[in-house]
């Protein structure tokens, strides 16, 4: 098994998918009213209004977004790690990476837009997970540059 490139980029994506999912499972528990997160309500700032319980914006057909970003970070993070373990992981990382993360980045572009939009009002701890999939976002674009860059073994 040869590293087609340095995967600093994955590493990092890595990291930050664990910060995701702890952020989306804080999310998924205010969803079901377990907590009530420390968020400021103000005429630009209201988490129950946007991921709260009765909110109708928190999920999508019965299912929680938060718990749709809980699994996308999971999925995220069990990728990474296989890479180093699994050859066809590891060959096809780059397009996995854009992959899943191109799906990540369109659904938090669009709940970002919901919040702007329709809403009226956003979630800080939403933003702090739309802001964690945009760095992971640029950095799998940037793997995917680096490994077409990199010389074939």
């Amino acid at each position: 098994m040869q590293i087609r490139t340095n995967d600093w980029q994955i590493r990092i994506i890595q990291l930050l998918s664990v910060a995701g999912m702890f952020v989306a499972y804080y999310l998924w528990l205010f969803h079901k009213a377990a907590v009530f997160p420390a968020c400021g309500v103000n005429e630009f700032f209201d988490c129950g209004q946007v991921s709260g319980p009765a909110s109708p914006y928190s999920a999508i057909q019965g299912i929680p977004v938060a718990l749709i970003g809980l699994i996308g970070y999971i999925t995220i993070f069990l990728l990474t790690w296989l890479k180093d373990w699994l050859p066809i992981v590891e060959e096809n990382m780059a397009e996995l990476m854009i992959g899943v993360l191109s799906l990540g980045f369109a659904f938090t572009a669009f709940l970002t837009l919901q919040e702007m939009f329709v809403i009226h009002a956003f979630c800080q701890y939403c933003l702090v997970s739309a802001a964690i999939i945009t760095v992971m976002f640029i950095l799998a674009v940037s793997y995917l540059l680096a490994s077409r860059r990199a010389p074939a073994g």
